[in-house]
């Protein structure tokens, strides 16, 4: 998986998945994104060679208040 990139509250990280990926193999790579790793879909292209480039994103955890325990 590529980098991601960090803007203001969120986290960013792109996903380019094959020509050959079935739709249904798709939805479940992103599920078990969105499960264990805290991700969502932000956005999907899908283009005419078949290959989708998705952008998943994550709320980035705020730092508390130093010297605060909760």
């Amino acid at each position: 998986m590529n980098d991601g990139v960090v803007e203001g509250d969120w986290e960013y990280r792109p996903l380019k998945l094959p020509p050959g990926v079935s739709r249904l193999s798709a939805a479940v790579q992103l599920s078990i994104q969105a499960e264990f790793a805290g991700w969502e879909l932000s956005r999907v292209r899908l283009y005419s060679d078949g290959t989708r480039k998705v952008l998943l994103r994550r709320k980035r955890p705020r730092a508390g208040v130093p010297g605060l325990m909760i």
